[in-house]
């Protein structure tokens, strides 16, 4: 692999810096000349659709996939030469947990310090804090089967941590969770950042990204498309209004009015997404017409995320 760049945007202490990473399957890029560093103390995030390498780009970062072209430097090493001694300032939340149901709350903690060389003394000294952190010290002695979904995210959260690491990697942490587990995840993850740590963060939700990422970008088939602070990107790429327009006869509106006064308009299903920097003329318009339901929004970063890759589905790669 080839040696990395000393450059302005890449400073000495990154945490993490990856260069023209590429990776490919079968004859398909997987990651195609991938490039991006962290900063220490800050939250990055990469988004991208299904099947857009992100889940192949951290396993790349932690050697745990070897690439086929690029360079990676995780904690000050080289990776994958160095990749085993890297890992030892790491922590990793999966994207599923994969907690041992047959120990309990703190055996897992206690087990898992194992893999990196820490003593069963040194662990349970810090169970107690890691737990607190979690709120689950009322559950220490409890098996993983008697714990609800949030609850076992945040064991997994706290067991990333049991190292003391000074970089999290974190795959999608919040997914299939209910909206009040989400909101102790990002307190947890805010408090984290507090205390000094690096995250990176691959997620779906985009109001998660736009909380959390200091800095995030957007890949699509492998390679970056946008790059920036989430509201930079916001500015940047879309306009700040949006109006939805949804409801009996939005279509024919869309076409008769909604195609003239927006800036840009999109249509997806039975909603006509309307883009402006004035909306005053669109919504006198949508006011006029009794059957129509509309929602006035600021921008946000699910615009810019779907300007960037298209409304349609993607299957799992």
């Amino acid at each position: 692999m080839s040696a990395l760049p000393k450059t302005d945007a890449t400073r000495a202490d990154d945490v993490l810096v990856v260069d023209g990473l590429r990776k490919d399957y079968g004859g398909t890029t997987v990651v195609d000349g991938l490039s991006f560093s962290i900063a220490r103390g800050s939250c990055y995030a990469l988004l991208g659709p299904n099947g857009a390498g992100k889940t192949t780009t951290l396993r790349c970062c932690l050697g745990l996939t070897e690439p086929d072209g690029g360079a990676i430097r995780l904690v000050g090493e080289p990776v994958p030469r160095n990749a085993r001694q890297a890992r030892i300032r790491v922590g990793v939340v999966p994207q599923t947990d994969n907690l041992d149901p047959d120990f309990t709350v703190t055996e897992n903690l206690q087990v898992y310090g194992r893999y990196f060389g820490l003593s069963d003394g040194d662990v349970l000294a810090r169970v107690p804090g890691l737990l607190e952190f979690a709120n689950l010290a009322h559950k220490k002695n409890a098996r993983i089967a008697e714990l609800s979904g949030g609850m076992k995210r945040r064991l997994t959260l706290a067991r990333a941590l049991v190292n003391d690491p000074d970089l999290i990697f974190m795959d999608e942490p919040t997914t299939g969770l209910d909206p009040q587990a989400r909101h102790v995840i990002w307190e947890r993850l805010k408090q984290l950042l507090g205390r000094g740590k690096t995250i990176l963060l691959t997620t779906h939700f985009m109001d998660e990204a736009e909380r959390l990422a200091t800095r995030l970008a957007v890949i699509d088939h492998g390679r970056k498309i946008a790059e920036g602070a989430p509201r930079d990107l916001i500015r940047t790429h879309i306009e700040p209004h949006v109006i939805e327009v949804y409801g009996d006869g939005a279509f024919a509106w869309a076409q008769r009015e909604g195609r003239q006064l927006a800036d840009r308009m999109e249509i997806s299903g039975e909603t006509a997404f309307c883009y402006a920097a004035e909306p005053a003329t669109l919504l006198e318009s949508l006011e006029r017409v009794a059957v129509l339901r509309y929602l006035h929004r600021p921008a946000n970063l699910e615009d810019v995320f779907l300007k960037l890759t298209g409304r349609e589905m993607r299957d799992e790669s």
